[in-house]
């Protein structure tokens, strides 16, 4: 402790006390004074006045012994020393015994006063001197003696006054004495335990964080006392950290025959390749959202891949985000651009958002994008939808995003253009014609059909038109890419060369390229190793069931996933293999999406009829088949059952990547565990140590969900051990790398 600190701290609180008491200790005592001082002026006016016709008559009479008498009823009570009777000069006629002793030496002091004060019918003074301290009250009683008549003088002991006043200012001292020492105990204690004791803790906590060691996040009580540098600490610390990880994988990784890729990696290649702020991003979903909460506006990340893959980007090169602004708080928090700089945290690069109307959102989003191309694209056996009206809207809306991101490359030269997903095909087109300098991506987050499924769009030449404008186009896997050089040459006059994949049309060449997209997958130091995986019993407890053990799927509830034939394959499997009925709990973790579309809306109600209808068929007290949780999962969440099931199962009729499937083996640090993978998602195409599966079979589903629960172990290892080292060495960082080096060499060609 630094007692310094202490004593400046102790003496200035002790200073102010002071300073305090004293004030109030000095009014105290200066009222008591005056309020003793009246009371004593007052009874010696009092008794002046009582004796005084008394006393005058005696005297004008000659009976000297009854006026002798009666001035010695008053000597010595209580605080009357006693009484005189004095003449004008001074000399007394008569006195009470108890002040024979006062007058000795008093006369020429009374003298002064009274000739002071000769125009007064009274006087009064003190006389602190004496012992004890007198009060002197004279008053005429006549007039008659030549030099000025009589005065009946009244002697009391003011000592009382001097008395009130020390014990007033001796309570203060001992007061102010105990309050200095409570402040110093109190301090000591305040300053160990607030102070002392929460910096010491933290300057372990950064020692331990510099020294490499394993430490947990900085403790409450340092965190409240240094509020927002605890904070500031805490993200160097954390950077100090990811900084010690990362050179230490990087080191791991200088013996492995595969580079693998890293955002320190991805974001030196967008440094070198790319000049400072040049890159730009045009996306429906934004990076960062701003909602109204309980504590005012609060800014959230989405779970999103795609944020995850892109941000590190534009952290690089400080590029620009074009994106929806979706929260019910975002325009609060733009500049007058629509403009605003993020991560909150640490700004390095620009969000621009583009505000549409209710109807906008419902013609462009919910119509066109997800009514219209989203089942266009998955074969899932739903019929797309298409309105002339919400084709009008998702016309305007891409141009409204094309010409926020035109005002935004006003000023750049050859700037580079990532565009997201099936929200924006006509987008590429409208900005090349402004500016053909611009080198463009549009990356299809979806498959694409075959020709003549995507002939059912009645705009299908605009769609591919639009999406021609970009000089790369990129799909998941190269069988996508196959499907959109035959849509083009079925539906276009264009030229196609398919020894290096590129299309010429209208006076331009566009390179068509599978990136398959991935997530982190950081492996680094493999820290889930020293946790002990959640017991599958505290996972079903709080929802009423028992088992040994489950299985997990993960979806959004949409009709693409195949969750109504996941759920009649563990049906199928039940009946076949019924040993397992009251072991086994497959749980289905769903987050509802686009409930605002009827179908959605419809799919929804035929799951839960399967979930009941099922449940029904095989559960008993305490146990059934399937347990739907039908809510948004945060990724913490979703990773518990990760790592406590037996299997996942992902059964999707369609689906362009499946990321849920990369989740799991990521999450599998014990390497233990089985994946189960449609053969229609672009995962099976470079996961073929999972179980492989027509999600329509439901025997080979149902045989595969046996095969699942009784491998072995040593199986189950090897299995997982290449599945992880696929995730980790075709990451996300990977899938962006990939493509801006695609992007960044024919941008070169090009100047």
């Amino acid at each position: 402790m630094n007692f310094k600190v202490v004593f400046r701290l102790v003496g200035s609180l002790t200073a102010v006390v002071l300073a305090v008491a004293l004030y109030f200790a000095f009014s105290s005592s200066h009222q008591e004074q005056l309020r003793l001082l009246g009371d004593i002026e007052k009874r010696a006016v009092l008794l002046a006045d009582g004796i005084s016709d008394s006393l005058k008559g005696h005297i004008v009479a000659g009976r000297q012994e009854f006026a002798q008498k009666l001035a010695e009823k008053f000597s010595n009570r209580e605080k009357i020393l006693g009484l005189a009777v004095q003449e004008a000069d001074g000399k007394v006629s008569l006195f009470s015994p108890g002040v024979k002793t006062y007058l000795e030496g008093a006369q020429q002091k009374w003298l002064d006063y009274r000739i002071s004060n000769s125009e007064q019918n009274s006087f009064s003074y003190f006389s602190w001197t004496a012992s004890p301290p007198l009060h002197i009250y004279s008053a005429k009683l006549d007039e008659t003696t030549p030099d000025g008549g009589l005065y009946l003088t009244v002697y009391q002991d003011a000592s009382i006054v001097k008395e009130r006043v020390t014990r007033i200012w001796i309570v203060t001292f001992v007061r102010v004495g105990a309050q200095v020492i409570l402040i110093i105990l109190v301090c000591f204690a305040v300053i160990y335990t607030n102070i002392t004791a929460p910096i010491r803790d933290a300057v372990y906590w950064l020692r331990g964080v510099r020294l490499g060691k394993e430490t947990n996040e900085m403790k409450a009580s340092s965190r409240e006392l240094l509020g927002p540098l605890a904070d500031e600490v805490g993200r160097i610390a954390r950077s100090l950290q990811n900084a010690r990880i990362k050179a230490e994988k990087e080191a791991r990784l200088r013996n492995q025959s595969a580079a693998i890729w890293t955002p320190e990696r991805l974001k030196e290649l967008v440094k070198d390749k790319l000049e400072a702020g040049s890159l730009y991003v045009i996306a429906n979903r934004e990076p960062y959202i701003h909602e109204q909460g309980k504590k005012g506006i609060e800014c959230m990340t989405p779970a999103s891949g795609l944020v995850t893959a892109i941000e590190p980007l534009l952290k690089a090169c400080g590029g620009t985000w074009v994106a929806h602004g979706s929260g019910n708080a975002d325009k609060e928090v733009v500049d007058q651009n629509d403009r605003l700089r993020v991560p909150p945290e640490q700004p390095e690069y620009t969000l621009r958002r583009v505000w549409l109307s209710e109807e906008e959102e419902k013609g462009y989003y919910y119509g066109f994008s997800n009514e219209g191309l989203w089942p266009l694209c998955h074969i899932a056996h739903h019929r797309p939808i298409f309105r002339v009206e919400d084709w009008n809207y998702y016309q305007s809306v891409n141009r409204k995003f094309a010409d926020a991101l035109l005002e935004e490359i006003r000023d750049q030269k050859d700037p580079v253009i990532l565009v997201q997903d099936y929200h924006f095909a006509l987008i590429s087109k409208m900005i090349k014609e402004s500016r053909p300098d611009a080198r463009i991506a549009i990356f299809w987050h979806i498959p694409w059909p075959n020709p003549e499924s995507f002939g059912i769009c009645p705009w299908r030449c605009e769609i591919l038109e639009g999406m021609l404008g970009a000089d790369i186009l990129g799909f998941h896997t190269q069988f996508h890419c196959n499907n959109f050089m035959e849509t083009v040459d079925r539906f276009l006059v264009s030229r196609i060369n398919y020894e290096n994949f590129s299309i010429f049309q209208n006076n331009q060449i566009s390179l068509v390229r599978p990136y398959p997209i991935s997530i982190p997958a950081d492996f680094s130091g493999e820290e889930e190793l020293d946790v002990a995986p959640p017991s599958v019993q505290s996972l079903l407890a709080e929802h009423g069931v028992e088992a040994e053990m489950i299985g997990v799927g993960v979806d959004r509830l949409d009709y693409t996933k195949g969750l109504v034939e996941r759920f009649l394959s563990l049906e199928t499997f039940f009946l076949k293999h019924p040993g397992y009925i009251g072991r086994l709990c497959f749980v289905e973790l769903g987050a509802p999406t686009r409930s605002a579309i009827p179908k959605y809306a419809q799919f929804m109600q035929e799951v839960e009829f399967e979930v009941d209808r099922i449940n029904q068929r095989f559960q008993t007290k305490n146990w059934k088949p399937i347990l739907f949780l039908k809510k948004n999962h945060s990724h913490a969440a979703i990773n518990v059952f990760y790592k406590a099931a037996k299997f996942c199962f992902v059964s999707s009729l369609h689906d362009g990547m499946n990321l849920v499937a990369k989740e799991y083996v990521a999450a599998r640090a014990d390497q233990l565990g089985v994946l189960i993978l449609s053969q229609f998602t672009g995962a099976a195409r470079e996961m073929e140590d999972a179980l492989i599966v027509n999600p329509y079979d439901f025997e080979q589903s149902a045989s595969a969900i046996f095969q699942a629960l009784e491998m072995s172990e040593a199986e189950q290892e090897r299995r997982m051990l290449f599945l992880r080292q696929g995730v980790m060495e075709n990451n996300i960082y990977r899938w962006a790398a990939v493509l801006m080096g695609d992007l960044s060499r024919l941008r070169v060609a090009s100047s």
